[in-house]
């Protein structure tokens, strides 16, 4: 069991098509309020980044917002947060989302969360860490993923146990479970495209 006090969650800064994927965002901030689990993240207030991180503050959870200075304008600093820290560049970000977070959740989002997401799917491959990362599939929402990396598998450019660098679950409740019991990554993840 991986104990768990900050999950770092990916998402969009925007909300999306369907209101489901809002649904979930404020769901899980709720619940990891009520687990006194701190949520860490871009630091945004707009977007389901927003949605997660209100629903986090309404229920008296602590909050980690970690924006790059240029992004302030666009993604507009979240206000409320415990803490907003200002880095440099989307490097320094993610490099210090990473290093406060005890394991990752993946929400719906554009390009910038599928660039998080496999960086730190990636760094897990390589053995830089062992935090456990869990995908909520809202509403289908990530089927496309799992499909992206079975393609990987199936065309001979990644063992079959990368699959398991990362948990897919469908409903929220299924989050923080899923987060304490990650399995340990395999050692052909790493050795198995040697």
């Amino acid at each position: 069991m991986t104990t768990v006090s900050s999950v770092c969650v990916f998402c969009g800064s925007k909300k999306g098509a369907d209101p489901a994927f809002e649904a979930a965002a404020r769901d899980l901030g709720a619940r990891l309020a009520e687990r006194r689990i701190r949520l860490v993240y871009g630091g945004g207030g707009i977007g389901l980044m927003g949605a997660i991180t209100d629903a986090v503050i309404e229920h008296g959870g602590q909050v980690t917002g970690i924006i790059p200075d240029f992004l302030m304008k666009h993604e507009v600093g979240h206000a409320g947060v415990t803490d907003l820290i200002v880095v440099g560049s989307m490097h320094d970000r993610k490099r210090a989302m990473f290093e406060r977070s005890d394991g990752f959740v993946v929400l719906p989002g554009g390009l910038g969360t599928l660039d998080e997401t496999f960086e730190i799917i990636t760094w897990k491959q390589l053995r830089l860490h062992d935090k456990p990362i869990v995908v909520l599939d809202v509403a289908g929402y990530w089927q496309s993923l799992k499909q992206l990396v079975e393609t990987a598998i199936h065309g001979g450019f990644a063992h079959p146990a990368i699959s398991g660098l990362f948990t897919v679950v469908d409903r929220v409740e299924d989050v923080i479970a899923s987060l304490e019991s990650a399995p340990e990554p395999k050692e052909e993840v790493l050795t198995g495209h040697l």
